[in-house]
């Protein structure tokens, strides 16, 4: 069976993040946390436009702290 464009893209993402530094990685995510709280007041006041954003940066989130442990683990 062959993996569907939405799985290589979120594999291409992954491999893409193992490339950067940590310290470069901690900014990603700072900014993540900071959009992440964006979206949540803007839900609560229903203007959010695109609720599958939450999602997403949830997901982009994880995957950083996942290569974050990673690359701490492999000291």
């Amino acid at each position: 069976m062959a993996k569907s464009k939405k799985n290589e893209a979120k594999s291409g993402l992954a491999s893409d993040l193992r490339v950067k530094t940590p310290d470069e990685l901690k900014d990603s995510l700072l900014g993540l946390k900071k959009e992440q709280f964006n979206l949540r007041f803007q839900r609560a006041t229903q203007q959010l436009e695109n609720p599958n954003r939450v999602r997403e940066v949830r997901r982009e989130i994880a995957r950083i702290k996942t290569v974050l442990g990673e690359k701490a683990a492999a000291k």
